[in-house]
């Protein structure tokens, strides 16, 4: 029976080479969304519900993508084609969003504008994200998943790098940073121009490069890995990996509500505690200080992904997956506790860095668990589409609640990070729960 083959290291590298420009995309989208919002005019309690369309979007589009591609077989490939229409669409969003505030709208339709292309990036996002994952699921043997995915959190966080340091050193080498009243600044939308050309860039790159396996070659694979779990197992296969499916779900619940908190409150914590923004100033957002504190968050999102970096080399080095998989998550807690007691911006530094261990984790770990578990299951696309809802519905959840949270924590912004601590620690919790033939 044939078995999939290992990889050489610049197979699995250009395997997932294009998710470094869609990770650009979805960095600028990250550490900018709730900026450019409250430079519109929006009140901050009200900056969480803005993030409700992205995981929406995200809940409705990957499920179907991986429905759709596990049926598509064309002469570019199986997951490809998504990839590439998925970036596409991107690459146009990404020079309308950050112009929402300069067409001469009223607020009402400033907002409306951003709204909209903010559900079509999101969306253009989430059709170019889900293949790099699917195609690792299709392409790599379980023996080098965890190298796979490690892989792919590295040229992830390496991209987020780029991303997020974009408006910073934009506005160090002189393109403005603050702008009239409602106008987002040139060093935004510079940014998210120069990182919808990068996108396409590398997606052409990943199409040129990846061959992916023929209907007849997945056939066999599929066969021999059915073949291999029936000797291993006396159990349902489909019932172990609906177990997995739902104890992995339940830890990646308060991850992503952690982090969505974070993209969410990051900019106003940071503007109160090392730039000394008064955020119950309704003119808070047009001052010099918020617009920094905005490209310092950028920064401090780029620490992070350094420090992700560092760690997703890390991990293949753990013998047991879930070890390392609760450990993250603590360090990154830890971090995110330590960020409203800091009020030097370049302190800062260290709590960012642990923050990234656990984005580490939340890359490469959960797919590692998933689609071992899933292994010779002809619709691995569909479940892994479906197990998208596991990130998108923590952070919808999250989003309702923000405000209402916000408030009850005393409306500072930087007690949000101490609520997503606890929810990281909460998460390493339910790691134990995870029952898998990997350690």
């Amino acid at each position: 029976m044939k078995q999939k083959p290992d990889l050489s290291f610049w197979k699995l590298w250009n395997l997932s080479f294009g998710f470094f420009g869609v990770q650009i995309a979805y960095a600028l989208q990250s550490a900018n969304i709730s900026r450019i919002f409250a430079t519109l005019g929006a009140d901050p309690h009200d900056l969480s519900y803005f993030w409700i369309l992205p995981p929406l979007m995200g809940m409705i589009v990957q499920p179907l993508v991986g429905l759709f591609s596990d049926k598509t077989w064309t002469r570019f490939g199986r997951r490809i084609p998504y990839l590439f229409v998925g970036a596409a669409f991107a690459v146009l969003v990404m020079v309308m969003l950050p112009n929402a505030g300069n067409l001469e709208f009223t607020f009402i339709s400033a907002m409306t504008f951003g709204l909209i292309s903010l559900m079509f990036l999101d969306t253009s996002i989430n059709m170019a994200m889900q293949p790099f994952k699917m195609m690792v699921g299709d392409m790599v043997n379980e023996k080098q998943k965890a190298k796979a995915y490690s892989i792919q959190s590295f040229l992830c966080n390496a991209g987020s790098l780029m991303g997020f340091l974009f408006p910073y050193i934009l506005t160090a080498i002189g393109i403005a940073s603050v702008a009239a009243p409602g106008i987002i600044p040139d060093s935004v939308k510079w940014s998210f121009y120069l990182g919808a050309t990068i996108l396409i860039l590398c997606v052409i790159y990943t199409t040129a490069k990846v061959k992916e396996y023929t209907p007849e070659e997945m056939a066999e694979f599929r066969a021999s890995a059915q073949a291999e779990n029936q000797l291993e197992t006396t159990g349902s296969s489909s019932g172990n990996a609906l177990q997995v499916f739902l104890q992995v779900g339940l830890v990646q619940f308060f991850c992503w509500a952690a982090f969505l908190f974070m993209w969410t409150y990051t900019n106003g914590a940071i503007a109160e505690t090392a730039f000394g923004v008064d955020m119950g100033n309704t003119e808070f957002a047009a001052s010099p200080e918020y617009q920094a504190a905005g490209d310092w968050v950028g920064v401090l999102f780029a620490v992070q992904a350094v420090g992700s970096m560092a760690w997703a080399v890390m991990l293949p080095r753990f013998k047991s997956v879930k070890m390392a998989y609760a450990l993250s998550l603590l360090i990154g807690g830890a971090g995110f506790a330590m960020v409203p007691y800091i009020s030097d911006q370049y302190l800062l530094f260290v709590p960012y860095f642990l923050i990234g261990t656990a984005w580490a984790a939340m890359l490469s770990m959960p797919f590692t668990l998933v689609t071992n578990a899933l292994e010779g299951n002809k619709h691995m696309g569909t479940y892994l589409g479906l197990f998208n809802c596991t990130i998108c519905i923590p952070q919808i959840i999250a989003a309702l609640l923000g405000g209402v949270i916000l408030s009850l924590v005393g409306s500072h912004q930087y007690n949000m990070m101490i609520v997503a601590g606890v929810c990281l620690a909460i998460g390493a919790l339910c790691v134990g729960a995870i029952k898998n033939k990997t350690k």
